[in-house]
């Protein structure tokens, strides 16, 4: 039954993984975009990646595919609803998202999974007026717009060297393309034609990411998990091309060309950061656990898609969270509720952005529930919740307060079983 059901949804949302706009945010415009990662389950604890579970895939580290018992098959889509404020004002935006789609295939010691996601987003619409201009006197009004963003197909290999220590690597490639576009106009119509200027980036390249489990026995009752990633810096190849026209507005906003010009394609190598997790916790085995991670990436070489933008800089980005999930009665016949995940967990992360000389942070606090499908150890629907706030309105910036919800399917089965019986 689960393989008919692959089958259908992987032909339902493989087009709608490519051709999304999955953020509303301003600060997508920087670098390339805003990047997301992790599963409804480990989004729902904060983030926390360092659990090895055997119903649920982890997409961070890819030691923990061996762990699974059973082939396991993962869809996952997002709602985000943000309120976006600055000192001129506020304005509320939504999006809805498929997040990822994965499948893991366990052998004994060994497992293999495949997937695919939107790895970073771009997508935001602002509009502002500047002061007149001394040479003309005239106002302008501007109008940037952005969408796109970086998906990821990955393969991964899981192997559990003993019972206590596992390790694992992702080979990952990454393509897509980001496209943003500035209008300038002059209101009431003081002037025929108007500019405009569309960036368009095109991106592609090979990434990795290592992973290494350790767990143990402490007093005979807890588990204490210990948990590592470690991505090197990579290269993503770009093909960046830029158009400037002349163009008039009609009153619907239709856009009408009066003259162009293109300038010819940048072809350049793009360095994406290295980034490396360290993550402990403790639990008793099927009934709760509770850890911590620190999540480093080094400084990001990127501003935007053409250097030039002054405001901008990088630093190093860090990331903290702690969370965790509590299981009444894992073996209840009796309680439904009994069998439910509940998980929480929060997380503060500087993001190494950097504008007019503020720091980009992001606070976030989660929460979320793993409902059982079927029998115990079956299959199970995630659904999680998260509350944050990014940025700041200092500096004439804008601050983003919003709320995630999200919602994942994963299904579990016994594949490659030998008949005893014709």
């Amino acid at each position: 039954m689960i393989k008919k059901i692959i089958a259908g949804v992987c032909l339902l949302f493989s087009s709608i993984v490519f051709s999304q706009q999955n953020s509303a945010s301003p600060y997508s415009y920087y670098g390339i975009g805003t990047v997301k990662t992790g599963t409804v389950d480990t989004r729902s604890m904060g983030g926390l990646g360092i659990f090895p579970d055997s119903i649920h895939l982890n997409l961070q580290n890819p030691a923990s595919y061996s762990a699974l018992r059973l082939t396991t098959f993962t869809v996952a889509g997002s709602n985000a609803r943000t309120t976006l404020k600055s000192d001129e004002g506020s304005e509320k935006t939504s999006t809805a998202t498929i997040d990822y789609i994965a499948l893991a295939l366990p052998f004994e010691k060994i497992a293999f999974s495949v997937g695919l996601m939107p790895y970073s987003s771009v997508g935001y619409r602002i509009e502002n007026t500047t002061q007149p201009d001394p040479g003309d006197g005239l106002t302008r009004a501007h109008r940037f717009e952005g969408n796109g963003g970086i998906n990821r197909v990955y393969a991964g290999v899981g192997y559990a060297i003993s019972s206590k220590l596992r390790l694992g690597v992702d080979v990952q490639y990454n393509f897509g393309n980001i496209e943003t576009k500035a209008i300038t106009t002059v209101p009431d119509g003081q002037l025929q034609y108007y500019t405009r200027e569309i960036n368009s980036s095109d991106y592609s390249g090979f990434s990795f990411n290592i992973g290494a489990m350790y767990a143990a026995k402490f007093r005979d009752k807890y588990n204490w998990f210990t948990s590592a990633t470690f991505s090197p810096q990579y290269n993503l190849n770009s093909d960046s091309s830029r158009q400037i026209a002349t163009i008039t507005l009609g009153s619907s906003g239709a856009e009408g060309v009066v003259d162009e010009v293109d300038i010819n394609a940048i072809n350049a190598d793009t360095k994406m950061p290295m980034k490396f997790s360290l993550g402990t916790g403790i639990g008793q085995a099927q009934k709760w656990f509770a850890g911590l991670e620190y999540t480093y990436t080094g400084e990001n070489e990127l501003s935007s898609r053409f250097d030039n933008v002054t405001n901008a800089g990088y630093e190093v980005s860090h990331k903290v969270s702690l969370g965790g999930f509590y299981i009444p009665n894992y073996f209840s016949y009796t309680s439904y509720l009994s069998r439910v995940t509940y998980r929480a967990g929060i997380r503060y992360e500087k993001t190494g952005l950097v504008l007019n000389n503020e720091p980009i942070n992001d606070y976030g606090l989660t929460l979320g529930l793993g409902l059982p499908l079927g029998g115990i150890g079956g299959s199970n629907l995630n659904i999680g919740a998260e509350f944050g706030k990014r940025g700041t309105t200092n500096a004439g910036l804008v601050v983003e307060n919003y709320m995630n919800f999200f919602v994942s399917l994963s299904l579990n089965d016994k594949w490659f079983i030998k008949r005893k019986y014709d």
